[in-house]
């Protein structure tokens, strides 16, 4: 007889962890409160414009082709991909712009014209980098994290010096460049990741391997074609998909979770895997004295940015942009104090540019053009709309004055995306786009645990737990979970990780 199991959600870490128990026999079935697979990563059409609604970059191509190969497939069986060259456009506050190549001679070459001897320096430092990223995916993501004693032996304490996660990037970087815009340009993930630089450690310069040596790319036809194909392979697999099917609790008897509440009826299963918001599982789905963390904790914990997004729709090609473009044009450090220190709305924001049209035909109307605007901004803050309209036209400005084309009235559809959508849509934590933030002591087993210690068949999978925010972590996740499943099943997994 199979075993059944729930999946709450139906993001990366959901979709990799429906295949994952399904591969292994299990009959899966997976509860998704929209009307559509792929979580932050759906995507919406109108006007003839078709949007991507959350994750844009495509980095880190190995974990994409390692989660299909488990299952005897290959990316190009369910999307085409190409990667980007140049891979993104930086505008800096000079009035100048550097476009990254994918080529990395042809970058240090570039490097070089601002400080002398940085293109050797890249090479250390990209070296360094390579380290950290082969053995923090290869030992490090695949763990659990449920105990201190995983990392309990001399080969993993030799890395985690070498991983330095003790130092931190901000310093780091210095160690091998001076150059403000080199260091604008290598610091930009970490915006992202959660932290400051200084408070981010050295161990996320792997990020930057995956930047510049892995390259950045793009699935023609947009980024929910990801998601689209994790759901076509879980179809495959044998998972069923519940839509528009909102989890209402989660009944616990015996330290057991036995049956999910669903739109009012009850499902019984033998384990479920939480990939929906962390928080919102334990303190709306579980009764009190079945959550591990209380709310106490959870207020303590340092949240990576949410994000005022903005999808636009202009009748006319804009000039002077690529498909991915970093309006570094204002203060780093100024924005960065009041995402994470002064929590506010930003002065005068950073902010990211996404226009698919220059890559991808089929998002929008022939000689038309399809933005995609980011802002990242504190957590846990409300907007209204005359502070959402104030942002727009902000940044709709600095992009017609530093590209020097006109657009605004050639602005055929907008529609705008922050906190309370992703509240709304995705139950998440305080408004946050991209989970918990990337500091020291919220890595490994300091993050909140892949299992439950009051409720035995009950895990989580997904950016609120380990290993961390973002797309290929989150597939990783679903697939660690699932296998933490499989072992309180006895269930041998024929896919190991």
């Amino acid at each position: 007889m199979s075993h059944k199991v729930a999946i709450i959600g139906s993001g990366f870490a959901g979709l990799s962890a429906a295949c994952t128990a399904a591969a292994a026999g299990c009959e899966v079935v997976v509860f998704e409160k929209n009307s559509s697979t792929g979580g932050r990563a759906r995507f919406f059409s109108d006007s003839g414009f078709l949007f991507d609604m959350g994750p844009s970059w495509y980095w880190m191509p190995d974990v994409f082709e390692d989660f299909f190969a488990r299952f005897e497939k290959k990316v190009s069986d369910y999307y085409s991909l190409d990667r980007l060259d140049p891979s993104y456009r930086v505008f800096f506050d000079d009035n100048t712009e550097l476009d990254v190549p994918a080529s990395l001679s042809e970058l240090k070459v570039e490097l070089e014209k601002l400080e002398k001897g940085s293109g050797q320096n890249l090479d250390k430092f990209l070296a360094e980098a390579k380290v950290k990223y082969e053995t923090g995916m290869n030992e490090f993501v695949w763990k659990p994290s449920l105990s201190l004693m995983e990392f309990a032996n001399f080969k993993l304490i030799r890395e985690s010096f070498r991983l330095q996660l003790f130092a931190n990037m901000r310093s780091h970087l210095r160690g091998y460049f001076s150059h403000p815009k080199i260091l604008k340009l290598l610091e930009f993930p970490v915006l992202f990741l959660g932290a400051k630089p200084s408070k981010t450690p050295a161990l996320y310069s792997m990020m930057n391997y995956a930047d510049i040596a892995l390259g950045t790319w793009y699935p023609q036809g947009g980024m929910a074609k990801i998601p689209e194909a994790m759901t076509a392979l879980a179809i495959e697999l044998g998972v069923k998909f519940e839509l528009n099917a909102e989890v209402q609790s989660i009944e616990v008897n015996n330290g057991r979770a036995n049956a999910l509440v669903v739109n009012g009826n009850k499902h019984t299963f033998d384990s479920v895997i939480g990939a929906a918001d962390y928080h919102h599982i334990e303190s709306k789905l579980l009764t009190k004295e079945h959550r591990d963390y209380d709310e106490a904790y959870w207020s303590k914990r340092v949240m990576s940015p949410s994000s005022l997004l903005f999808y636009v729709g202009i009748n006319k090609k804009v000039d002077g942009l690529l498909h991915h473009n970093l309006f570094f044009d204002e203060s780093f450090d100024q924005h960065a104090v009041q995402i994470y220190d002064t929590p506010q709305w930003p002065e005068k924001p950073l902010f990211y540019v996404c226009c698919p049209s220059k890559t991808d035909k089929t998002v929008a109307p022939e000689g038309c053009e399809n933005l995609f605007i980011l802002i990242p901004v504190a957590p846990d803050m409300s907007s209204t709309e005359e502070e959402r309209n104030y942002y727009f036209d902000m940044c709709i400005k600095r992009i017609e004055a530093r590209t020097g084309s006109s657009f605004m009235d050639n602005i055929v559809f907008r529609k705008s995306y922050a906190h309370e959508e992703f509240v709304a849509d995705y139950n998440s934590f305080k408004g946050n786009a991209y989970g918990l933030a990337n500091t020291l002591m919220q890595t490994a087993f300091l993050k909140p645990r892949m299992r439950s210690k009051k409720v035995k068949n009950l895990f989580f999978a997904g950016q609120l737990t380990v290993p961390g925010p973002g797309v290929p972590p989150s597939i990783i996740s679903g697939q660690v979970a699932a296998n933490e499943v499989l072992k309180y099943l006895n269930i041998q997994a024929p896919l190991s990780v």
